[in-house]
């Protein structure tokens, strides 16, 4: 029998063939592993510190070696915030925890600002910032006329106040967040996070849904929009502000959070410069009414994070 099988032995069968090259692969992984075991931990520390939180704690599974070194304060100081919200809290709890379990300590904090209308949260898996904007941070046409918006308070919410729709045919609200607040280099996507109320079924909105990002450095605004109609006609894309359960539909989804909220994506954008300004806004402009929505805030999360959000404080 003649082997058709390139630089192999005639009479040798495919199988066997496959797990020489499986012992082969093997070889070379544990060759690659005792040189590794050769380093000191310091130097497998700093390479870990390079990755990512949900790194470290795979690679600490790895040998007895690796969890010393992924478990050091050299990789955890790495993954620390050095901004100044916490930096307060980092310095009354660092003596008593390791840099490991002060990070963890810290995913657990929720830092509030802006008079209580703001939520900054750490992502545990990635050590990224989420940011969140309350409804009294928001720019909302109108929101100081009771006709059109009433300022209510609901043990749901994490914020002391949020915006209810009474009535209004121009709705419009925007939400301006610096990038200062936000993890650097990093892709967000921003949310629109609200309830419904039962007076909302009298109306099915189209909105128009734009996310701008304004380098004041350069001096250059980067914005792109998407105009969402229910009527799918011209290239445009039909969206609902209730939640959907089936799938197939095109364009953003609106969807229940792990909080008993609605969110729905606005858009994303990169933090690529330390002072730009991050507009977010929904814009409805027909004139048939709209109301039944209670406005909670506008919401930034680093992107594949999943439905990982700010927390109640």
């Amino acid at each position: 029998m003649i082997c058709d099988m390139k630089g192999t032995s005639p009479g040798r069968g495919r199988e066997e063939i496959w797990i020489d090259r499986r012992h082969k692969k093997r070889k070379e992984a544990v060759a690659g592993m005792d040189f590794i075991s050769t380093l000191p931990a310091e130097c497998i520390s700093h390479i870990v510190s390079c990755t990512t939180p949900l790194d470290a704690c795979r690679s600490s599974l790895v040998s007895s070696l690796f969890q010393i070194a992924a478990d050091s304060d050299i990789v955890w100081e790495r993954f620390l915030p050095q901004d100044q919200d916490y930096k307060e809290i980092i310095s009354t709890s660092s003596n008593s925890l390791s840099k490991k379990d002060l990070y963890f300590h810290l995913c657990k904090h929720r830092i509030i600002t802006g008079n209580g209308n703001m939520i900054t949260a750490l992502q545990k898996q990635s050590g990224k910032k989420s940011y969140m904007v309350g409804a009294r941070e928001l720019t909302v046409i109108l929101e100081d006329t009771p006709k059109c918006w009433q300022w209510i308070s609901i043990p749901e919410s994490r914020f002391s106040q949020v915006s209810k729709l009474n009535y209004i045919s121009w709705l419009d609200i925007k939400g301006y967040i610096e990038t200062k607040n936000l993890s650097p280099r990093t892709t967000y996507a921003a949310y629109f996070v609200y309830l419904l109320t039962s007076e909302h079924v009298t109306w099915t909105p189209k909105i128009s849904i734009t996310s701008r990002v304004a380098y004041e450095k350069s001096a250059v605004a980067v914005e792109r929009s998407l105009i969402l109609d229910p009527l799918s006609y011209g290239g445009r894309r039909s969206v609902t502000l209730y939640p959907l359960t089936f799938e197939g539909r095109v364009g953003p989804q609106a969807r229940y959070r792990l909080d008993g909220w609605i969110e729905i994506e606005m858009g994303e954008f990169v933090t690529e410069e330390d002072n730009a300004t991050v507009v977010c806004s929904l814009m409805e402009t027909s004139s048939f009414c709209k109301k039944g929505i209670i406005v909670e805030g506008i919401e930034l999360r680093p992107n594949n994070e999943g439905l990982i959000h700010c927390g109640r404080h």
